[in-house]
Parts: structure tokens; sequence; C-alpha cells
């Protein structure tokens, strides 16, 4: 290897590390949620609706985050708008450690969730266009591995931190990424190809951009994708945001599920790591479709488990499999679309999934409020999955060594 190969390499790394450890922030937020609401439910005596209601309500910031910064990250750069996602989200979850009311907690995680869902299109978009065709499928698969990293750490806080100091404190843990921003801001630059197409994009009003998104050349793709994405984000956030409650539902105590559930995220990594391998070999939507239906038949395992063994076996499985396909969703989003309307593209099928993930939580709370039980629950979300896959099957293009710039030329 050359030394101007192995600069390129270096930089890529960099950027891959810089931008994956934002990525693990923000998962570090959405897990740490899912262990406070259940001791929540426990100190300020939440019932089932509140408890959808208050992880709906991030979703509903993350769906309007997405599309916002999606199309601001086509006017002023990936860089500038990844700094300030990551900004709001991070003193919002600071802040959310204040709250002295069930209402002002709902009004913050919707700030801190904008902050998130805003995030994450657009530095997903930013390493998509930073490496080389050969390597982008792998480097976000990568890049989304950090979000297993960030559920790992909300874990291990919510178990050795959330019984003996409070959730309280995990707020304030989750509001330390602002100062990674800092060190952001000097480690990252934009990609070349966007530099280069800057003026293009800046051109372009909203309207201009969505129409592009949704026109003849792209529709296809584009209704594929927004199934894909809904049925994804809906399934995750309706199973695991619900995850240590479901498991109290089981039977066990809540210091409990929560040792359960950091086994289970343990999982994610490999699940990952196999799709980053995979995607490069074998293409997106074989990794895609093939994933899915397997997190699909592990929803069933997991709703019918009885033992202990074998929740936690089934719980594991279904992290793999639905993590695997979360990463290869994330590589393959900005592959469909231009330089100048690519962040636009992926920030609204981004924000279209949330609506996804507003419905899965409230679902399951209202689900459970009416004494649903969890085999059924895990049913809906076996159906759900198995729509994505075929949908992808049927209507997605194979994006695997495709220049997304050479097709709309």
């Amino acid at each position: 290897m050359n030394s101007l190969a192995l600069m390129r390499e270096t930089k890529h790394r960099k950027l891959l590390i810089s931008a994956g450890l934002s990525w693990l922030f923000d998962a570090m937020d959405v897990g740490m949620v899912s262990f406070i609401v259940a001791a929540l439910a426990v100190e300020w005596e939440l019932g089932a609706h509140q408890i959808g209601l208050l992880t709906a309500l991030n979703s509903v910031g993350m769906a309007v985050g997405a599309a916002v910064a999606g199309s601001l990250a086509d006017r002023y750069g990936r860089r500038a708008i990844l700094l300030w996602t990551l900004l709001v989200f991070s003193a919002a979850s600071g802040l959310s450690a204040l709250a002295a009311s069930f209402a002002a907690l709902c009004a913050l995680r919707f700030v801190a969730g904008f902050g998130l869902g805003g995030e994450l299109p657009v530095a997903s978009t930013l390493v998509s266009e930073s490496v080389p065709a050969p390597e982008r499928g792998r480097a976000v698969v990568l890049l989304e591995s950090f979000w297993a990293g960030g559920w790992i750490v909300a874990a291990l806080i919510s178990y050795f931190v959330i019984p003996d100091y409070g959730w309280r404190i995990a707020f304030v843990i989750g509001a330390l990424p602002c100062f990674y921003a800092l060190y952001l801001r000097r480690a990252i630059q934009d990609s070349p190809v966007y530099r280069d197409t800057a003026d293009r994009g800046r051109r372009l009003t909203i309207r201009a951009r969505i129409a592009s998104v949704w026109s003849a050349s792209y529709r296809k793709s584009t209704i594929a994708l927004w199934i894909l994405w809904f049925t994804v984000v809906f399934s995750y956030y309706g199973m695991f945001l619900w995850l240590p409650t479901l498991m109290v539902l089981k039977g066990f105590a809540l210091v409990k599920s929560f040792q359960y559930v950091l086994i289970i995220t343990l999982a994610q990594l490999p699940g990952y790591f196999t799709a980053a391998y995979l995607i490069e070999r074998f293409g997106r939507k074989f990794v895609l479709v093939t994933y899915l239906l397997l997190t699909a038949a592990c929803a069933v395992w997991f709703g019918n488990a009885g033992s202990a063994g074998m929740l936690v076996a089934a719980g594991a499985c279904l992290s793999f499999f639905n993590l695997g396909a979360w990463g290869a969703m994330y590589a393959y989003t900005p592959e469909l679309y231009p330089t100048a309307v690519r962040s636009t593209g992926v920030g609204l099928a981004a924000s279209f999934g949330r609506i996804g993930g507003v419905i899965g939580p409230y679902l399951v709370g209202d689900l459970v409020a009416r004494g649903t039980d969890v085999k059924t629950v895990f049913f809906v979300f076996f159906t759900a999955i198995v729509a994505g896959a075929f949908a992808l099957l049927i209507l997605g293009p194979e994006t695997k060594g495709v220049d997304p710039d050479a097709r709309a030329g």
C-alpha cells in the first residue's frame, strides 16, 4: 500500500470512528429511555398508556428532526447539521434530569428526539459519501454498529446506576455528548463529493428536492424505501423500547430484566459485523431480505418463549438479525439518490419510518393495557417485518457498486 492510499484509509477510519461515536451517544440516549421508563413506571406510577406516550413522543421528535435535518444538510452541509443536532439532543437529555412532571419530561423527550432523529441520517450520508464505492456499504454498516455500543453502555448505566442512584443521574450522563461536539467540530469535514456539488444543492428549494425524490426516476425506489423504513422502525421501537417492561410482565424482577436485556443487547454486535461482511459480498437486498425474514421468525420465537433461557436465546437472535438489518438499511438508503438531494431522500425515508416508531411503542402500550398476551404482541411485529421484506424484494433496486450520481445523469 502506497503512502497516499494509507493516508486515505487513515482519514476514512478517523471519520468512521468520529461519526460512530456520535452515533453511539444517540443510541445510549435512546437505550437509556427504555430502561428509565421501566423505573419511572414504578416511581411515578405510570400506566401502560403513559409509557407508550412518552416513548412515542420521542419518536415524533425523531420524525420531525430527520425530515428537517435531512433537507438542511443538503443546503448547509452534512458537518454543520451533524454538530447542531448533536448539541440539541444532548442538551435536552441533560435537562430531562430536572423534569418535575410527566408533561415536562414528555416535552424534553420530544426535543431530544428531534436532535437524535436529525443526526442519524446526516451521519450515515456523510460516511456513505466519503468512502470509495467498493467499501461504502461495509463502512455504513460498521457506523451503525456503534449503535450496539451505545445500547450496551445504556444497559450498563441502567443496570449499575439506576437501581442505586435513580433515573435522573442517567439523564445527566446523557448530556455529556455536548462536550464531544467540540472535538467533532475539528475532526470531520464535508465529503469531497458534496463540496463539488454543494452549489447545485443550495440552489434547489425544499419543494424541488422533495419533488426530485418522488420523480419518475426514483418513485419506485422511494416507495420500497419508505415501506422498509416504516416496518423496520415500527418493529424495532415497538419491541426493544418495551423489552425491559415486557420482561417484568413475564414475571422477572426489574433488575433481573435489565440483566437479561444487557445480554440480549450484546448480540447486536455480531449481527452488525456479519451484515458488514455479507453486504459487499452478496449485495444490499440479499442481506436486508434475509435478515428481516429471520428477524420475523425470531419475533414469533420470543413471543412464545416460556423459560428464562429460551427468552434470552430468542431475544439474542432477535437482536442479532434486527440490528444487522438496520445496518444494511442505513447503507442502502443513501445509495438510491444523487448527491444534491441525497440527505433529503435519506431524511424523508427516516422521517416516515419514525412514524412507525411512534405507532409501535404506543400500540404495545395499548395492547398491554388491554391485557393482550406477549405472544400476540410479537405476532404483530412478525407480520410487519415480513411485509417490509417483500416490499423491498419486489420494488427495491440493488445498489451494490452503483454510482447514484451516474444513475441520475
